[in-house]
């Protein structure tokens, strides 16, 4: 099955940041973000064997791995689509061969994509793209199975690029797949080992900053291996960033704030299906929302919706939650954060930390209070606070769950790339970046119908001869949106 070509649009600390300011812009607080019954000792520092002899791996704590063991075994009843995957493969092991390196957010749903991969063929070794969303008793029972895992929740900044390079830099294993959410992996290794990157058959990238980290590479004609763009395939944009965020949204405000809905004036910078999403759920409880937008496409959609379209600077005085989500630097700027009134929220809902410029508010005028797990105030000389959650990374996957049903259809997704890239035919792929085709979207899709009970109404003979199409699909072209 080929896929269409998608279209280029026109210290270890001082390593890192010239990789990635996407993970790095933001500064960690001394404060833990774990519970305060865990060991503060680091992971790093700790000796740890799983109970067949492996010591491969860094977790917070290897003996949460039966806690972690009953998370997996809750998801994988939502995801029946990866599970029927897994099933219908397992016999011809699609991925054998396969070294896949992956760095994504490390939960219950991940934990299930890893295993289906593993059960198919591949070698997997794993890290966390973000250094709050760990789960750390499904590290522990991943590690316990025998896949090494670099992760856990609270990493500082310096933990995120050492749990990286453990992961890529080990002796007796070389990658070939790369498996990223958020491009920091596929930096690193193109940075600090470019003879490994040379060598990986194929790259999956699920996130809005890492396909156009992607782009960038490519368009400087240093992109030496093809790259699959997961983030704009419908079963990742439609129903990951739009119903995912839709729900998550609400989930993570209320755990962090205790926040009444009704009648509080929020805006929301973005209106990409993650913007929708998050409007469509405030909207719905009673928020006043309005819209900042750089698109006009996108402006329109949301005027058309019921929403003003907004400067930022022009409501930011009245605003009770600011939410961004557009996957870009500086949207929230600190000139914007001083003009915020007292008990302003802000929140980031884009996969980039660098959203809301948290650099800025380390400075020794203002000062930072920890006042739950997630939640700072920072407090202005006047006696000014704003809440800051997650110290401005991603809100639903750092302060609460989200729904694992979503997460099966992104997950299905990335697996079929996977399979398709690792056993592509040598010249179907050059050194780019694909997008799917229609045909496995649609796949992706009837996997999940039975959870519904669904019944897809066939063509006739007629009726496919009339519209052009076959009768077991693609139904829309690849450019159909």
């Amino acid at each position: 099955m080929k896929f269409s070509k998608f279209p280029t649009k026109a210290g270890r600390r001082s390593l890192s940041r010239s990789i990635s300011q996407s993970s790095t812009d933001s500064y960690s607080s001394a404060a833990s973000y774990t519970d305060s019954s865990d060991d503060e000792t680091s992971p790093r520092d700790k000796a740890q064997v799983n109970t067949h002899g492996s010591s491969d791996f860094c977790v917070k704590n290897i003996k949460q791995a039966e806690f972690g063991r009953r998370e997996i075994e809750i998801a994988e009843q939502d995801m029946s689509a990866l599970i029927s995957l897994r099933k219908r493969a397992q016999g011809e092991k699609p991925l054998a061969g396969a070294k896949i390196v992956g760095c994504t957010h490390i939960t219950a749903q991940t934990a299930v994509l890893i295993e289906t991969l593993v059960a198919l063929g591949a070698q997997c070794r794993w890290t966390a793209c973000n250094i709050y969303s760990t789960q750390n008793e499904v590290a522990a029972a991943l590690a316990e199975t025998g896949v090494p895992v670099f992760a856990w929740k609270g990493e500082s900044e310096d933990d995120f690029w050492w749990c990286i390079d453990r992961c890529v830099n080990t002796e007796g294993w070389q990658a070939n797949m790369i498996l990223d959410d958020g491009g920091d992996l596929t930096h690193w290794v193109y940075k600090k080992y470019p003879s490994v990157f040379k060598k990986v058959r194929g790259i999956v990238e699920e996130s809005v900053t890492g396909v156009h980290r992607l782009y960038q590479l490519s368009k400087a004609g240093k992109l030496c291996v093809p790259a699959m763009n997961v983030n704009d395939s419908v079963t990742k944009q439609k129903f990951d960033n739009l119903y995912c965020c839709r729900e998550s949204i609400l989930d993570g405000l209320k755990r962090t704030t205790d926040i009444m809905f009704g009648g509080k004036q929020v805006v929301v910078c973005g209106y990409g299906e993650v913007g929708k999403g998050c409007c469509t759920a405030l909207k719905a409880l009673g928020a006043i929302v309005c819209i900042t937008e750089i698109d006009p496409i996108c402006a329109l959609q949301a005027c058309m919706d019921g929403f003003r379209v907004v400067k930022l600077s022009e409501v930011i005085r009245q605003m009770d939650v600011v939410i961004t989500c557009t996957g870009n630097k500086n949207v929230v700027t600190r000139e914007q954060l001083d003009r915020m009134k007292n008990g302003c929220i802000v929140c980031n809902m884009g996969h980039s930390n660098t959203e809301i410029d948290v650099a800025s508010l380390r400075s020794p005028e203002l000062t930072w209070e920890r006042v739950r797990s997630q939640v700072d105030h920072i407090i202005w000389p006047d006696g000014k606070r704003v809440v800051l959650l997650a110290e401005g990374r991603l809100l639903n996957l750092s302060c609460s769950t989200v729904p694992t049903f979503v997460l099966s259809i992104t997950a299905t997704t990335q697996a079929l790339a996977l399979i398709e890239l690792f056993n592509a035919p040598e010249g179907r792929y050059k050194q780019d970046v694909y997008l799917l085709p229609k045909k496995m979207d649609e796949y992706v899709a009837s996997l999940h119908l039975p959870n519904f009970d669904a019944h897809l109404t066939e063509l006739s003979d007629e009726q496919a001869k009339y519209m052009g199409l076959n009768k077991n699909g693609p139904f829309k072209p690849n450019y159909y949106r």
